[in-house]
């Protein structure tokens, strides 16, 4: 069943493919005029929406038991929220002889992003890990982000001179069109909470459809702005192998420091794999909050093609991880911290 999983996560992500066709859909048949106008209408009422979603589902009394392995989510943290903002500042050296000012400003924003839920938990439960403590790591994330993300973007782009730079009115405007929501739905969970959980696959429905309105709105403002007449096939190649660097970089940094700090092997598979991975379900509507429309479109590019990357590099390691131990644990078994030992907390 493992190998089954691993194997289905080395295919094209359908859905990346759907945003992709969205984006090139958006190329040619771009929103104008009044139809901009409803657009951007509609993907303001979408957007809050989501986020009235994400606080629906966040559930307080696991924000906080799994507040007691700190240690293992200071560790996803730090490399979420510090060690690819760093990154990203190394690779100012890439502008422009490599990166064009337009895709390294998606670059760092995907850097200041928050982990994904979904696919991080899959890893860890694929590679036989710590998936309670991947559970709670990769939600904390998401909940720091929401604050934190539009922060390190308004710290680390707020000086861009090119026209694309976080401003204080998208930072306020985060806190209306993101924050509000998210702290109403999750006020309002003691209520629609049960309804959310019962009618989660449909909802889901409803988050990827929002964001694909997200994308097509994105892409348009873009296209009008004359974005791809600023990019070139080669450096979106180029974008590409830049982010396979990222993320064998942070990989490798996050394998080595877990190691190296005393986790055990199944903290460590929650560490590699919500440590390394960024959110696009998140990261698309933040980035029509925080950037102008004009923006958005080559802002959000190398964070769809690193969501596809992820998956890929993701379930490769995550193979390497189980099959190094079903020989000597059998193949049901699951890695575990010696209770005695706890290397988190």
């Amino acid at each position: 069943m493992p190998d089954v999983r691993i194997r289905a996560r080395w295919r094209i992500d359908p859905y990346i493919a759907t945003l992709l066709a969205t984006a090139a859909v958006a190329s040619l048949l771009p929103a104008r005029g009044v139809v901009a106008t409803g657009f951007h209408y509609l993907t303001t009422t979408a957007i809050g929406f989501l986020f009235f979603l994400y606080g629906a589902r966040l559930s307080t009394m696991q924000a906080i038991e799994g507040l007691k392995h700190w240690q293992l989510h200071a560790a996803v943290i730090a490399s979420t929220f510090l060690l690819f903002p760093l990154l990203g500042l190394v690779a100012k050296v890439l502008v422009p002889g490599v990166l064009t000012p337009e895709l390294y400003r998606g670059l760092m924003y995907l850097c200041c992003l928050p982990s994904t839920v979904q696919s991080s938990i899959a890893f860890t439960s694929i590679a036989r890990g710590n998936v309670a403590a991947a559970v709670y790591s990769a939600s904390l994330s998401n909940l720091i982000g929401i604050a934190l993300t539009p922060l390190l973007a308004g710290l680390l782009l707020l000086s861009d001179r090119s026209g694309g730079g976080v401003s204080l009115n998208s930072m306020r405007g985060i806190m209306l069109q993101l924050l509000v929501p998210f702290v109403a739905g999750h006020m309002l969970r003691r209520w629609i909470g049960g309804f959310v959980a019962k009618y989660r696959h449909a909802l889901g429905y409803v988050d990827r459809g929002s964001i694909l309105l997200v994308v097509y709105a994105a892409f348009s403002g873009g296209v009008v702005a004359g974005i791809w007449a600023r990019s070139s096939p080669v450096s979106l190649v180029v974008m590409l192998v830049v982010n396979i660097v990222l993320l064998a970089i942070v990989m490798v940094t996050t394998t080595v420091a877990a190691r190296s700090l005393g986790f055990c092997r199944a903290d460590e598979i929650a560490i590699v794999f919500c440590g390394s991975k960024k959110s696009l379900a998140s990261g698309v509507p933040m980035a029509m909050v925080l950037f102008p429309a004009s923006t958005v479109g080559l802002t959000v590019l190398p964070l769809m093609l690193f969501h596809q990357i992820q998956l890929m590099v993701c379930a490769w390691r995550a193979r390497r991880y189980a099959t190094r131990h079903v020989v000597s644990q059998g193949a049901e078994a699951t890695i575990r911290c010696p209770p005695s030992r706890p290397a988190a907390g």
